[in-house]
């Protein structure tokens, strides 16, 4: 049977992805966000930089790397050097201080394409859930479980619910392109 309310909340956790994934990009300013996709080789195997550290910012435009295990702390410097993010960090024994450097005009721009294919990929989720609830409402009907209005009711409500969730995404990039662009 169809259920509106699960169709909402599985848009409402695309939607939420793409906010993480855009917390990863960074727009000038130093956030604990921007090290989630920093994987540090630990004990054996590739573990997240969170797990083997607490990160913090103590100003604006610093992180700070605190290992738990000092023997690691050359694996984390060297982890977040090769993270591709462009920061240079300095070990100072079990803290490494990670600096955050202006962002070009080119870095920016490069940003905000990233941003965009985020910006994307979230709006493919929330179609693929739109796509498979209204096979779901058609397949309902021709078991007899609703009628013809019922289903156009009910395929009116999903696109709605598709419209206000890709919107958000919209509004989100938006508001990111603005953060990168005017730092």
């Amino acid at each position: 049977m169809f259920d509106l309310d699960e169709v909402n909340r599985k848009m409402s956790a695309s939607v939420a992805n793409f906010a993480t994934e855009l917390l990863g990009l960074r727009a000038g300013r130093a956030s604990t966000a921007m090290l989630e996709p920093v994987v540090v080789d630990a004990y054996g195997s590739k573990m997240p930089l969170n797990q083997v550290s607490n990160i913090s910012v103590p100003e604006s435009r610093m992180l700070t790397v605190t290992v738990w295990d000092a023997g690691l702390s050359a694996a984390v410097e060297k982890a977040i050097r090769d993270s591709g993010l462009g920061l240079n960090p300095q070990s100072e024994g079990s803290v490494i201080r990670v600096p955050v450097p202006d962002l070009s005009e080119d870095r920016r721009k490069e940003m905000v394409k990233v941003a965009g294919k985020y910006c994307e990929a979230g709006k493919i989720a929330v179609r693929n859930i739109r796509r498979d609830a209204i096979e779901q409402v058609r397949k309902d009907e021709k078991d007899g479980g609703m009628s013809e209005d019922e289903r156009h009711a009910l395929e009116a409500q999903v696109q709605k619910a598709t419209d206000a969730h890709i919107a958000q995404v919209d509004e989100m990039l938006a508001q990111k392109e603005k953060d990168i662009l005017n730092v």
